[in-house]
């Protein structure tokens, strides 16, 4: 994980702190697009994005020639092709033009896919850090922006050459006197994603990030996971298979969050948590004296779910989801 660095605190003192919190956006450029102007609208101090910024999807379309491209059996102009490709930045899908010979290389060669699958993520990325520069050009404005679990390494090489996008894991950073720490891994899932991690290191690497915070009761803790067994960490049961169980025709939960992520917020009783991962747990609650919050995902139709939050000495003095 490297060393873990700490910047030099601003102030010494602990005044006011509006937060637009938002996590889990998958590629969806409408999603970025309202949650910075949501971000201008309530004249937050400082944007964070949790994780989760790379899509699930790459949809091959072909030129077929004299101004036609087939998507998925649908055969359209340029004009049909404008508001499709529209529509997949919008929920977060990518897309790639080919013709009929790459096609055939991306069904049958897995390298040249996981490549153009590369290619796409980077290059959705480029383009938000360009929509971001745009945004916030009147302002000194900056994103604390994190990879969750389902996101390549390789995407901290572009967000480290954004003039707006901030890496900020593994560094401790001071907020107005309120320190922030980040951490993107999230406990095992079914689905092997790239950045999983075993409870005991998770909680070890949470422990040292922990021994550089000065005062962790005045501490933002901002995880991608959710702690385990609070109301942001409900997700649908599932079976050998990976489907839901369905029991009296209602699809039965669970709780999936980190139980290193809980215990270390049950020892530190940080400030405040914020979390997301799990999609539909959009929720807030206590772990011992510690707000944490979820505020969900629905980026595959465009909606953004944020949390804005105001921190006034040493407390949480508001926060709300907003949806919209």
């Amino acid at each position: 994980m490297g060393l873990f660095k700490k910047n030099k605190p601003e102030s010494n003192s602990v005044g006011s702190l509006k937060i637009f919190f938002t996590t889990d956006l998958h590629g969806s450029e409408i999603a970025f697009r309202k949650f910075l102007n949501a971000a201008l609208m309530t004249k937050s101090d400082v944007l964070i994005i949790g994780g989760d910024l790379a899509g699930k999807a790459l949809v091959p379309i072909i030129d077929i020639g004299q101004g036609k491209f087939k998507v998925q059996d649908k055969i359209v102009g340029r004009e049909g092709l404008e508001e499709i490709i529209k529509n997949f930045k919008a929920t977060g899908i990518y897309y790639t033009i080919v013709d009929e010979k790459g096609y055939n290389e991306l069904n049958e060669n897995q390298k040249v896919l996981e490549e153009e699958f590369k290619r796409a993520i980077i290059g959705r990325l480029e383009e938000w850090s360009k929509i971001a520069q745009e945004k916030l050009k009147d302002t000194n404005l900056i994103i604390y922006t994190n990879l969750g679990n389902d996101d390549p390494l390789y995407m901290f090489d572009v967000i480290k050459q954004s003039e707006r996008l901030v890496k900020c894991e593994g560094d401790v950073i001071n907020l107005n006197g309120y320190e922030m720490i980040t951490f993107g891994y999230v406990n095992p899932t079914p689905w092997n994603t790239p950045r999983e991690m075993k409870e005991e290191d998770i909680y070890a690497t949470l422990k040292a990030m922990v021994s550089k915070i000065d005062k962790p009761e005045k501490t933002i803790f901002n995880l991608h996971a959710p702690p385990y067994g609070a109301s942001l960490d409900n997700a649908p049961l599932l079976d050998n298979t990976l489907k839901p169980v369905v029991r009296n025709g209602e699809i039965v939960m669970t709780h999936v969050g980190s139980t290193a992520i809980r215990k270390i917020m049950e020892e530190v009783q940080p400030l405040i948590g914020i979390h997301g991962h799990i999609h539909e747990s959009r929720a807030f609650d206590k772990v011992g004296k510690t707000t944490v919050i979820n505020p969900g995902s629905e980026y595959n139709i465009g909606i953004l779910h944020a949390a804005y939050i105001v921190l006034e000495n040493n407390k949480v003095k508001l926060h709300q989801f907003v949806i919209g």
